[in-house]
């Protein structure tokens, strides 16, 4: 008989584990995911994707808005032997965790004890970190404060979007979670205590600091471009309208903070300069800058805010 997975998850980051463990010769018994939510766009429910996924697989899908009696009973009537967790978003109760016989193993998007917290593949980029990684931890009481079974690097360079670094971290996740659940059936691998004296916290995106400030150094404005890229998106307006920024390079071309310094849709910054490579004006769609300029009439000498 086949050992018993619960799976908790909900973006696209935790599909390729949720697809991994369906093949394997575990036995998913329920994936948990957050509940539907209206688009931006229209007000049309939208299912996450991992219960889109789930209901492709035939999989027994459960969305609470909370964690009460009802569920822990339910929980507790499955006997769970191992239960993943990959990017839930929601908090799980200390008596949940005493449910499964081998605990919560949790896939967090980070080298533990950095970047706990919701947005650390974001918090890395925009630290401008040069490696980050997964880790594979046993969920206890505390933010992300659990000890780790095992950790994966991987490289971080100057133009490492949010969308590329979590597609291969999501990938790492994948490739490895049946060898560690593997360990952990084998009881002979002890888990690594974090050192929370070197903690630091991801703390969550917020809307305001999507706004492109030109008087930083066209680095720090990099790296944010980078990290909001698929979502939310670097701005600045022009002229009253928002154009979003989704790639740029640096350049060592200087002037006025703020100012198209050339025809190729460069702006100087409070230190050097970026010259913009995609770029979205609103209401219109995502081009390139040297086919945006074309027909736009941002040009050298304008100023950008």
């Amino acid at each position: 008989m086949s050992k018993k997975i619960i799976f908790m998850g909900t973006p696209e980051f935790s599909v390729q584990t949720l697809e991994v463990l369906a093949k394997s010769i575990y036995q998913i018994e329920c994936v948990y995911t957050q509940s539907a939510k209206k688009s931006a766009r229209g007000q049309k429910i939208k299912k996450s994707p991992i219960q889109v996924t789930s209901e492709r697989l035939g999989l027994n899908v459960r969305c609470p808005i909370n964690f009460d009696d009802k569920e822990y009973e339910y929980l507790k009537s499955i006997k769970p032997y191992i239960v993943v967790v990959v990017a839930y978003g929601k908090i799980i109760p200390k008596k949940f965790l005493e449910l499964s016989k081998k605990g919560f193993l949790n896939i967090h998007a980070s080298l533990l004890p950095r970047w706990r917290g919701a947005a650390p593949i974001q918090r890395a980029i925009m630290n401008q970190d040069n490696t980050t990684g997964i880790s594979f931890m046993k969920i206890e009481e505390g933010l992300d404060e659990g000890p780790y079974l095992k950790q994966i690097k991987t490289p971080i360079d100057q133009q490492t979007t949010s969308e590329q670094l979590s597609k291969k971290l999501s990938e790492l996740g994948a490739e490895n979670i049946l060898e560690c659940i593997k360990v952990i059936e084998k009881g002979d691998i002890k888990f690594q205590k974090q050192d929370s004296t070197k903690a630091t916290y991801a703390k969550k995106i917020s809307k305001k600091e999507t706004k492109i400030n030109w008087q930083e150094s066209a680095r720090n404005i990099l790296s944010k471009i980078n990290s909001f890229n698929p979502s939310p998106v670097a701005w600045f307006n022009y002229n009253g309208l928002r154009h979003k920024v989704w790639k740029a390079k640096i350049s060592e071309l200087k002037g006025n903070v703020g100012e198209v310094i050339d025809e190729n849709l460069t702006i100087a910054c409070g230190e050097k300069s970026l010259r913009i490579i995609e770029i979205q004006k609103e209401g219109k769609n995502r081009m390139l800058a040297k086919d945006f300029i074309l027909g736009d009439k941002i040009k050298k000498g304008d100023r950008a805010e």
